[in-house]
């Protein structure tokens, strides 16, 4: 049984009340996970609502050289895969633990039945969906129609904390290889674009960047 106290500093139910809450609490328990952990599998049974509470979530699918797929990477609070919980499908693909981390885990079925009828609730939870979409379609975007260097461009504009990630970790998000990506920051910091800062980069010229993708 998860604490009242912890599921009420959560955005998508700071607006229930003390007795949705309490029902909420009763159809609720906490995980935790350690560094490398596998949260669930693709093709698993989706049960439960899963809520990212602590810790980065990678998601990912496996090619048949049994290389991984990065797809996206949870930062707490977000919901995980509720589209497949929601349409009661498999994962499509499989989720693990870059850091330690928790999650809140919730019985969907007695979640629709006790709190999904809130209103607040259902447009959190139509929201983050709605969230998912875009991203989706920033993902498309971003590696069919862009080229290596307006994709580095793009996303570290965007994302401006991605040059703090490991280059691997980053190429592998961009799909690129380590190779191509470190060319891209070669070419950027020779053109005054990014600087070198220790073992990571920081943006000089924005408007510079900027131009490669818009």
């Amino acid at each position: 049984m998860q604490s009242i106290d912890e599921l009420r500093d959560i955005t998508f139910f700071e607006n229930l009340s003390t007795e949705e809450l309490e029902q909420l609490a009763t159809i609720s328990r906490k995980r935790k996970f350690l560094k490398g952990e596998v949260l669930f599998f693709e093709k698993d049974e989706s049960r439960f609502l899963t809520l990212l509470t602590d810790g980065i979530l990678k998601v990912y699918k496996t090619d048949p050289k049994n290389n991984e797929i990065v797809l996206h990477r949870f930062t707490p609070k977000s919901l995980v895969a509720e589209m497949a919980v929601f349409e009661g499908v498999p994962y499509p693909a499989s989720a693990a633990f870059e850091t330690d981390g928790s999650v809140i885990e919730i019985d969907f079925i007695k979640f629709r039945e006790k709190i999904l009828s809130n209103p607040d609730v259902t447009f959190s939870f139509f929201k983050s969906l709605t969230q998912k979409i875009k991203y989706l379609e920033d993902v498309i975007a971003l590696n069919i129609v862009l080229d290596s260097t307006a994709r580095v461009a793009k996303y570290i504009c965007e994302n401006e904390e991605a040059l703090q990630m490991k280059h691997n970790q980053l190429a592998q998000y961009l799909h690129m290889t380590p190779e191509t990506l470190s060319r891209v920051f070669k070419k950027f910091a020779k053109l005054g674009f990014i600087e070198k800062e220790g073992s990571s980069y920081c943006i000089k010229n924005k408007e510079a960047l900027l131009i490669l993708f818009e």
